[in-house]
């Protein structure tokens, strides 16, 4: 997680997705010793000096410029969340985070709670499970029960066969796109101890993570589409929403899902919603009270 060692694989495989020809550039004949874009063709598209680049390269950002940033990115076609990454990279920000985890206002759980049929997650920034409703749990799976260490999404997508399961052929896909917000929350805040840490466990811990992890896909968590296959209720076509947190350094967000109104999805997480509820009483309903023991019939006295 070494800042320097990032941008550096970060920019080299950027310009290894490259060819000369993608960029309007002749490709001479015989073998090219590297992958893409050689680092003088970069430079030449940049319109910088090929030492000042390969600087950049090795991790050396220390007098890069904002306008020299913008013109490598637009060389390497970045998009938004690329570009943005590139500067977090090379030109961090001082902005601090809480050292250690904050326990989600009164506020924000309640307001996780109210939804009626839609999942709702509160995310902290390494993308830790905070605070979740019913219909969540019915949807992903009992939340509470899974140790507090590996409550995240990250540890349902690549530690849970269930979850696997429940995203059937789109695992691979919802994968990258986590891994790819992982990236974007780790050049966010840079330095983050639990995030750091919680990283490295993956990488050690899942050869998918580390796989997805050393192709550097770089991609803010916005919108997304699933199509599931739940065990109670059959297939699923679901919106995922992850709504910010304006200011709050200490959450990633609210993660939301929807299914298009009047459609069997909407019936589905109805359903769900139900049995979410139907759990819930039960859980808070009182226990029975104990019957009476009766007496052994030789202790019962009665009148003489």
């Amino acid at each position: 997680m070494d800042a320097r060692i990032e941008l550096s694989e970060f920019l080299k495989s950027r310009r290894a997705r490259l060819s000369p020809e993608d960029v309007g550039l002749r490709a001479y004949g015989g073998r090219r010793r590297v992958a893409g874009l050689r680092r003088e063709e970069l430079a030449g598209l940049a319109g910088v000096s090929v030492a000042h680049y390969t600087r950049l390269e090795q991790g050396r950002s220390d007098s890069v410029s904002a306008e020299v940033l913008a013109a490598i990115g637009k060389a390497l076609r970045l998009d938004e969340d690329e570009r943005t990454y590139l500067n977090q990279l090379a030109r961090p920000d001082t902005r601090t985070c809480p050292a250690t985890a904050i326990p989600p206002r009164p506020g924000l759980r309640h307001l996780v709670a109210s939804f009626d049929a839609t999942p709702a997650i509160l995310v902290g920034r390494h993308t830790e499970i905070v605070a979740w409703n019913s219909v969540a749990t019915e949807l992903f799976g009992d939340f509470a029960t899974m140790p507090e260490g590996e409550r995240s999404i990250s540890d349902l997508i690549f530690r849970r066969p269930d979850t696997r399961d429940l995203h059937g052929d789109g695992w691979e896909r919802t994968a990258v796109e986590h891994v790819a917000h992982l990236r974007v929350l780790s050049a966010c805040y840079r330095g983050d101890r639990r995030l750091i840490a919680h990283i490295e466990r993956l990488r050690a811990t899942s050869p998918e993570f580390a796989r997805m992890w050393s192709s550097h896909p770089v991609a803010r968590a916005g919108h997304r589409f699933y199509r599931l296959h739940h065990a109670v209720v059959g297939e699923l076509e679901l919106y995922g929403e992850l709504v910010t947190l304006p200011g709050d350094l200490e959450y990633s967000g609210l993660d939301l899902f929807a299914a298009e109104p009047g459609s069997a999805s909407e019936h589905a997480l109805r359903r769900l919603a139900d049995l979410g509820r139907d759990r819930d009483t039960a859980a808070r309903a009182p226990a029975p009270a104990p019957a009476p023991v009766p007496l052994p019939s030789s202790s019962v006295s009665g009148p003489r």
